[in-house]
């Protein structure tokens, strides 16, 4: 399935139906009197968050939506019906902007969030609703009012608790297959990571966290190299980071050097990423270089205050002590927040 998350798309509430012009017309009834009736209103937009989608491809292929029009009044007083009102389910994590003035209207994170975007015209009033004492016969009604129409720039960001950084290669997405059923594609070359990967990981028996792969990071991303910084947005919703270092790509004189590009990286994209919790994840453990230089690099780290972990996600050395470690972080800042 592609991933897309952001798109234009035009919406619009329903048309108010028009009053109508009619007068009671029976045999023996003279001068029977207006009796049309009114339009009926015209139907509302809502947009609602729904918890099964993960991406805004469907609006990739129809960027057209318009609630249900009022229906007409008609004579003998009878009313039109309202339109129907419409649903736009997206994802949540959907921030929706006016596409014209650049403005936020609202930020749907909840599950099951219900937002009133649009309001639908209100139906015209038919001639019988016109008719006074010293008017007897009105002739004139008034139209349904046409609904709103907006213009909307939808801009989806994951909702993970959990964010995985690091260079290309760095081992992120052998990281989320071997904790999650996330299955993104594996390889032994730099940016097999085309769109960021979810993954559902448990914990401590019936708990569980949601962590987010997002493709690597190089050198000048903030700048448009590579995949650039599309994908940051991502994982500005995290409780925290996971920093994966691959010694095996590292140069010996320097074994912070990827960190460091990353993490400026990350400041230049917005300052407050850094504000997040880091943890410092030495990957490919399985390689005996890495085990061997473990022990040397990561008091760099700790010095710096970062917690280090060793771990390799083949062989599952480590994931266990980890992912423990990630539970008990998570549980204590919902502990705080509730």
């Amino acid at each position: 399935m592609r991933f897309v998350d952001e798109v234009k798309i035009n919406v619009k509430a329903g048309d108010g139906g028009r009053g109508c012009l009619s007068f009671r017309r029976e045999k023996f009834i003279p001068r029977g009197g207006p009796d049309g009736g009114d339009g009926g209103n015209g139907g509302d937009v809502y947009l609602r968050t729904d918890s099964s989608l993960t991406t805004l491809l469907d609006f990739r292929y129809n960027a057209h939506y318009k609630a249900g029009n009022g229906v007409h009044g008609m004579g003998k007083h009878m009313h039109g019906k309202g339109g129907d009102a419409l649903t736009i389910n997206v994802p949540p994590g959907t921030l929706v902007y006016d596409a014209d003035s650049g403005e936020l209207l609202v930020d749907l994170t909840a599950p099951d969030q219900n937002f009133k975007l649009l309001s639908g015209g209100l139906g015209g009033r038919g001639n019988a609703r016109f008719a006074t004492s010293t008017n007897r016969a009105p002739r004139y009604t008034q139209p349904g009012v046409p609904g709103e129409t907006l213009t909307l720039r939808l801009e989806l960001k994951l909702l993970a608790d959990v964010g995985l950084v690091g260079m290309p290669n760095a081992g992120k997405s052998t990281l989320i297959r071997a904790v999650s059923a996330a299955r993104p594609k594996v390889a032994d070359y730099p940016f097999t990571t085309l769109v960021p990967n979810l993954g559902v990981v448990r914990y401590g028996g019936f708990k569980s966290f949601v962590m987010a792969d997002i493709p690597g990071l190089i050198e000048g991303a903030s700048d448009g190299q590579g995949l650039g910084t599309r994908f940051l947005r991502h994982v500005e919703r995290t409780d925290f980071f996971l920093h994966l270092v691959d010694l095996t790509s590292a140069p010996e004189d320097d074994y912070l050097r990827d960190f460091n590009i990353i993490n400026a990286e990350l400041k230049r994209h917005d300052a407050t990423m850094l504000d997040k919790p880091q943890i410092v994840i030495l990957t490919k453990k399985d390689v005996t270089e890495v085990r061997e230089l473990a022990s040397t690099v990561a008091p760099l780290f700790e010095k710096l205050g970062y917690p280090v972990y060793c771990v390799s996600a083949v062989t599952g050395d480590g994931i266990k002590a980890l992912i423990e470690e990630i539970g008990t972080r998570l549980d204590h800042l919902r502990a705080g927040d509730a």
